[in-house]
Formats: C-alpha cells, structure tokens, sequence
C-alpha cells in the first residue's frame, strides 16, 4: 500500500516550535533531512537552515500554544520540495490526558527501497491510520508488516520486555529512525534501561511489561492497550524514565539562529 504522491516529491521533518525564534533539537532534524535527501535524490538549498530560521520570524501561530508542560508550544513541519521550495508549516499540537492510550493494529504502508524508513513526500498513508484509529475509537494505529511492528501512526513505539531491555522496530524493516528516542535514549540508559533495535511482533507487545510511544509532537504517551488487548502495566518503569529525560530535553534541547551559526 502506498498513497498517490510520489514520495520522493519532498523531504521534511517535525519538531517543537516555541512560537519564537527556536526549534528543539534543530541540528538532529536537519541533520536527518540531509541524510534522507540524499536517500531521496532531493537537493537542499544552500544555508538551508539558516532560510528556516529566517521564516521562523515572520511565521504566525496557527492557534493557541499547547499549555502541557510535557509538550512542545507548537509543532512544526519543515523540509524541501523536490523544485528546491522550502516549506515552514506550523500546527497545534493535541493536548493528552494521563490516562494511558489505546491502540489499533493497521497493516503498514509498503514502499520500496530505498525510501522505506525515511521522511518523504507520500505521508497520506499515515494520517489515514490515524484517522481510521479515531474512527475505531482509538487514539493510534500501530503499523504492522507480516506481523512486524514497522513504526506508529505519527509516533516511535517502545516496550519493555522482562529482560530490562527497552526495544524499538528495526529500521532495516522500514522504521524512521526516531529523533525522539534518540534523544531519550541517554536518559534511559541512565535508569538502567539498555534501547535495542529488534523485530517486534504483536505477541512480543502482548507479553512485554510495559509499551510507550513517543514523539516531536505527543511527547511520552503510555499504551495501555492494543485491539482491545491489555499491554502489560503502563506507566512503570519505561514510561517514568522516558517521561523525566524527555522532560529535560525539553528544558534545553533548543536551538535558535545565533545557536546554528
């Protein structure tokens, strides 16, 4: 399945915006549309980041900023067309209560390579999950290929076996290589939790001790099931740790112009 856009049409990302002048993380997101638009066949413009920067200046808020201290101000979505335009475009992000989410299992989209895995142009396929999620009466879709976990509806999945081991899908199996578990990941090797990439089954979701999904935009969310199938005890341990290092990042993970230069 894929939708009918060519995905190799554009290449972006999405972080936190602070309604200012400053993007969290900034330097990891450029860095991956760098390494996806090659993939892609894209070309970024000169001073790329620079140019998105300077947009940030006169960009307006698309509504009212998220008040959750576990979230960003805003999200927005950045990259380049294949013509070489430069997009800035900004969004609301959904306030989350604190109860844990629930989760439906939806077969993944199926590019080819060398696009798989990447942040392209034909991202049709992943809000129609999460609109088919919300139509189910979920918060999410899970996306699965041939019974392995390839990545969330617009979010990283991670659970915790009973080995202490906090595993992620396998980006050779067509998952985006997450920024946000990327920048958790220090935090949770500080508590003691080791992050592994792994094939993941539906049946290891089942029988694992605790699942979180994570994300630029929704911060740390807890799973509490998936089909209607209780997941192990949410908020424990993985959800704790996961929840004070993304906090932190969120306390200094910002980057404005004279921070890039």
């Amino acid at each position: 399945m894929s939708g009918a856009v060519d995905p190799r049409s554009a290449v972006w990302s999405a972080t936190g915006w602070d309604g200012k002048k400053s993007l969290m993380a900034a330097d990891m997101h450029f860095a991956r549309i760098y390494r996806h638009a090659k993939i892609l066949g894209i070309d970024i413009p000169t001073d790329f980041p620079n140019k998105i920067f300077s947009i940030l200046d006169d960009l307006e808020h698309p509504g009212d900023a998220n008040p959750s201290d576990d979230q960003a101000d805003f999200l927005v979505s950045l990259g380049v067309r294949r013509n070489g335009e430069i997009f800035v475009e900004p969004f609301v992000l959904n306030t989350y209560s604190e109860n844990p989410l629930a989760a439906i299992s939806l077969t993944a989209p199926n590019w080819e390579q060398p696009v798989r895995g990447t942040k392209h142009g034909d991202w049709g396929p992943h809000k129609e999950a999460r609109i088919t999620a919300i139509e189910n009466g979920a918060d999410l879709a899970l996306l699965f290929e041939n019974d392995i976990l390839v990545d969330g509806d617009r979010c990283a999945p991670l659970l915790l076996d009973h080995d202490g081991v906090a595993y992620h899908p396998k980006h050779s199996d067509g998952a985006l290589d997450s920024l946000t578990v990327e920048q958790i990941r220090p935090g949770l090797e500080a508590a003691g939790i080791p992050v592994r990439s792994a094939k993941l089954t539906l049946s290891m979701i089942l029988r694992s001790a605790e699942m979180i999904v994570c994300g630029s935009g929704m911060g740390i969310r807890a799973i509490g099931t998936i089909d209607g199938r209780i997941i192990g005890k949410p908020q424990g341990r993985l959800f704790q740790a996961a929840r004070e290092s993304w906090l932190q990042r969120l306390d200094c993970a910002w980057m404005s112009a004279s921070d890039w230069r």
